[in-house]
């Protein structure tokens, strides 16, 4: 059976929230045509979350459970009911019913109808960490320039967009600004929170620094991913002009302009600034071969998806043709 919704949950520790998610989660779908399933992962669990899921899945015939032994984090989660899913929109949805599964329509409508590639969830209520969302996404649209103002919410989007975004550890948080960079259309609808349920959140204080790290190495990755030289290159340029100028000046001082005397620390900046730019661009020219390896490894996953989604369509028309012979016989 074609399936239009798969809801994405990765759990971690939320035995307690599990049960009520699942009632609610067929409530909200009891009138509706669209036919979806729900896919938890649970994501090494220390508390029952895994028992639950197992008598929750005996009474939701939508549900299906995943499970990571060790907890890996959230984009892995993400990319595990992903390959499990089997719906053409996914939705990224927490455990922790601070958001209601009662508005996940309302988030996946223009996605299901074609009219946006990504929908997110712009946060209405009061939250604990209002302070730190909000220098984060302040922050993450002045570098990225993504036309929303959560970028770490709650979100819908087609499957093809997972293909765009690399599955590392925390990058979860900037997939709507990687898939914006890839040309995917972004749009956003208000989502209101609610108090956690049951449970503590995973969020502490430590979180923050690795957060402005990741942020960088997004940046970093949609501007000069590519084009590694254009970074490495230019500043290794522009080190060795700056040891080339620092030399003349110290020719200079030496044997042009009296005393005649050198001055040792210019001799040790020539020495620094070939030094490293040369490093740098040695850096640069190993990028562009990382570049050039990416770029026909991504070639080649288009090609087999192209192989596959014809090889399905085949597949497709040839079981459409049985079931007309079958009719007209």
């Amino acid at each position: 059976m074609s399936i239009d919704l798969s809801i994405l949950i990765p759990a971690k520790d939320e035995a307690a929230n599990l049960p009520l998610l699942m009632e609610q989660m067929a409530d909200a779908f009891r009138d509706a045509r669209t036919t979806f399933e729900v896919v938890v992962i649970d994501d090494g669990t220390t508390d029952d979350t895994w028992r639950v899921l197992g008598e929750l899945a005996n009474r939701y015939a939508f549900l299906v459970p995943l499970r990571h032994r060790t907890r890996r984090g959230i984009a892995d989660a993400l990319g595990t009911g992903y390959h499990a899913a089997r719906g053409r929109v996914l939705v990224f949805y927490p455990a922790d019913l601070q958001y209601r599964p009662e508005d996940i329509p309302r988030l996946a409508a223009p996605v299901l109808e074609g009219a946006v590639d990504i929908v997110t969830g712009a946060k209405q209520g009061r939250y604990n960490k209002a302070f730190v969302s909000r220098v984060y996404n302040g922050l993450s649209r002045k570098l990225f320039h993504v036309p929303v103002h959560d970028l770490n919410g709650v979100k819908a989007y087609r499957r093809d967009v997972m293909d765009a975004i690399p599955l590392r550890p925390d990058w979860h948080r900037y997939m709507v600004a990687v898939a914006a960079a890839e040309g995917f259309s972004v749009a956003e609808v208000p989502i209101p929170l609610y108090p956690r349920h049951a449970g503590v959140s995973k969020f502490n204080a430590g979180r923050i620094p690795v957060g402005v790290l990741d942020m960088l190495s997004v940046w970093f990755e949609l501007r000069f991913g590519r084009k590694p030289m254009l970074f490495f290159g230019t500043l290794g340029a522009g080190l060795f002009l700056a040891g080339l100028l620092t030399g003349i000046v110290a020719l200079l001082m030496r044997f042009v302009i009296p005393p005649y005397v050198g001055f040792r620390p210019l001799l040790n900046l020539v020495e620094v600034c070939v030094i490293v730019g040369s490093v740098l661009f040695v850096g640069g020219f190993l990028g562009e071969m990382v570049a050039i390896q990416r770029a026909e490894m991504l070639e080649v996953r288009r090609r087999l998806s192209d192989v596959e989604g014809s090889a399905l369509a085949r597949e497709a028309d040839a079981v459409a043709t049985e079931e007309q012979r079958e009719f007209l016989s």
